[in-house]
């Protein structure tokens, strides 16, 4: 039987709404979450994205936007690999079913209009924008300035892709100006240098933002429009609008006439992080309540790094806005709302805001989730949870993240699973890089939380403080039908040279786990997600810290969203890091280290942490094959990785033993 939290009612988010001449069913506004890259080259809409819009129109929000579709036939407004394209009625016919499965799930359907503006021209080798400001990163596509006429034609290609979508079937549309997109970059000064009636002022920079808001609404009169604005462009720095400026912005859009305002906080470009985990929940919140303020006509939805359905609902009763815009969230759990309105929240998995999800999309990959395995394989029968052919008795040795979601998975399937965990707690390595991260440290222990909560869930049982061993093994031959060996990796200390004082040399799982006490002079051996999340946290806790990697950069191994995060810590830390180096010797209390043209250096220490490399914990591979019928390896036991590798390895494990 579920356990239901005890937890608000959120009577507030769930309140019906009235918008426009619509009936809302309650106040979250499913946002459109950039593009999936699902789809075709050439704009249409694949089977695999038909599956997906399926999940979402299941998930039971009173609004869902569908993701943004560029207009223009030429492409300069496509962004991503496999964007879909509304610039033809040939394109219709997906659409159509994707609005109906809107509407069958009770929801209002609005579909987005995307012109990336200078992110755009993916296939084209350059973008379009106002002015031609030269691209601040690198991947992107030398810059045109658009013309007048090229403005006026726009405006057009915006307002027949609105009429095709209500054609299709949605009852609104919706216009995106994140920071770098079309419309952005219009309205903002970094971007915007023109010196003509589209130029200068706020005013004129807004001017191409109201012909299209105008355009739009005469060619679809009786079909809402939602404008998405930055509340902040986090640009300022480098001569980008300030919050003053984005907020008469809005306040032009509001008169305007626009049916809904989605506050939004700067994007790709931008020095400062909106989105990512080390930004707290709730922290841009007063962005949308300034917006309320300001328009308090116009309904207002929000949604940035608000993952929480409590606080949510908090907001909407206090006024801050009126509509939870979320996206990110649902990605990490399409059941997220149902779960909240029956008091499961302990069983929703939590975006923890890693960005694999961005991550995959700016290296022109469909888009996946570190915490929602069969997102993107919804159309796959094998990525499906379905009831198992035969109930056998699993063990699972290993209770960190591989093996919960193999259980967890195998136990919905209908197995009885068993879990052999030699500590005393749920998360194996995790357990002591989630008390460690400088960012938002609830994000990760999240996950060892919703484990124990689908734990107790599902009644699995957990032996704890067990290692298994062959002698433990043999006492329970042919008590069990499969095996899944998920007990993660250890850093392979014969790759250095032996220490002069052996206590010297320490695992660096040791010391997150706090099985050893770190040093007053600690050298971390590793630059990557491990040794560098040690060595950040050690640093702040008072430690003196040198890191040191053989490879040319550190964050080799960090996905690529979030190296920039490591890098700049590293940097405010000043944690001096020695690249392209390898430790030769190691002392009673200095090491001493060799740069690839062969000089030496010597730094004092009193511990030595071995953060790298890494190799599986694979004996108990060899020890079981040949005493029991099934047997499985999965997680970092198989090859170190990652955290989202482990995940899918055991949801993919567990739905196929």
């Amino acid at each position: 039987m579920t356990e239901r939290l005890q937890q608000p009612q959120l009577t507030h988010l769930f309140q019906p709404a009235t918008w426009g001449r619509f009936q809302v069913k309650n106040r979250v506004k499913y946002g459109a979450c950039c593009v999936s890259n699902y789809n075709t080259r050439d704009g249409f809409i694949t089977e695999r994205e038909l599956a997906r819009t399926k999940v979402i129109a299941g998930t039971g929000c009173g609004i869902i936007t569908n993701q943004g579709a560029y207009p223009d036939p030429l492409g300069e407004g496509k962004a991503y690999f496999s964007q879909i394209a509304l610039f033809d009625d040939k394109f219709l016919p997906q659409f159509e079913k994707i609005a109906g499965y809107i509407h069958d799930g009770g929801g209002i359907a609005i579909q987005q209009i995307l012109h990336a503006g200078r992110y755009g021209g993916i296939d084209l080798g350059y973008c379009v924008q106002p002015s031609v400001v030269p691209q601040t990163l690198p991947h992107f596509r030398p810059p045109r300035e658009i013309t007048k006429e090229q403005i006026r034609e726009t405006v057009n290609q915006h307002a027949e892709a609105a009429k095709r979508a209500v054609k299709a079937g949605f009852d609104g549309t919706e216009i995106t100006s994140f920071m770098g997109y079309l419309l952005a970059s219009f309205n903002s000064k970094f971007t915007n240098r023109r010196t003509d009636e589209y130029g200068g002022s706020v005013e004129n920079r807004g001017r191409f933002m109201r012909e299209m808001i105008d355009a739009i609404k005469q060619a679809t009169p009786d079909h809402p429009l939602v404008v998405r604005l930055n509340g902040a462009e986090l640009m300022d720095r480098w001569g980008g609008n300030d919050e003053e400026e984005c907020f008469e912005l809005m306040q032009q859009a509001g008169d305007c006439g626009v049916d809904m305002i989605s506050v939004t906080v700067g994007w790709q470009e931008a020095p400062d992080s909106s989105i990512g985990r080390d930004i707290p929940p709730g922290h841009w919140n007063r962005l949308a309540a300034r917006a309320k303020k300001l328009l308090p006509n116009v309904p207002i939805a929000f949604g940035v790094r608000l993952p929480d359905p409590i606080m949510a609902d908090q907001c909407v009763a206090e006024g801050q806005f009126d509509f939870w815009e979320v996206c990110r969230p649902m990605l990490a759990d399409p059941e997220l709302l149902h779960k909240a309105a029956e008091g499961r929240l302990q069983e929703a998995r939590r975006c923890i805001g890693s960005l694999n999800c961005l991550s995959r999309l700016f290296r022109d990959l469909p888009y996946t989730c570190t915490m929602n395995p069969a997102l993107g394989h919804e159309v796959e029968p094998e990525y499906h949870v379905t009831p198992a052919a035969i109930k056998k008795k699993v063990m699972i040795v290993g209770a960190g993240p591989a093996g919960m979601e193999c259980a967890i998975t195998a136990s919905r399937r209908g197995h009885h699973v068993t879990i052999f965990e030699r500590s005393g707690r749920i998360g194996g390595s995790l357990v002591g890089y989630s008390a460690h991260d400088l960012a938002h440290k609830e994000d990760l222990a999240s996950v060892i939380t919703y484990y124990e909560a689908m734990a107790k869930t599902l009644a699995i049982e957990i032996r704890f403080n067990t290692e298994f061993n062959p002698k433990l093994m043999r006492g329970m031959l042919h008590q069990f039908d499969a095996a899944v060996i998920a007990t993660g990796a250890r850093v392979d200390l014969r790759a250095f040279p032996v220490p002069e004082n052996p206590s010297l040399l320490v695992d660096a799982r040791d010391v997150a786990l706090g099985k050893i006490a770190p040093g007053r002079k600690v050298v971390v051996i590793g630059g990557g997600k491990v040794g560098l999340t040690l060595a950040e946290s050690l640093k702040t806790a008072g430690s003196e810290v040198v890191v040191v990697e053989s490879e040319k950069r550190i964050a080799g191994d960090v996905i690529p969203s979030w190296k920039w995060r490591h890098t700049a810590w590293i940097d405010e830390l000043e944690i001096p890091t020695f690249t392209s180096s390898r430790v030769v010797r190691i002392a009673n209390a200095s090491v001493t280290v060799v740069d690839e043209k062969g000089a030496e250096k010597h730094i004092e220490t009193d511990m030595v942490i071995a953060a790298s490399p890494s190799r599986g914990n694979q004996e108990l591979i060899a020890d079981l094959e040949w005493s029991i019928d099934e047997l499985h390896g999965c997680g970092d036991c198989l090859v170190p990785r990652g955290l989202t590798q482990a995940i899918h390895g055991g949801y993919r494990l567990g739905c196929r033993l």
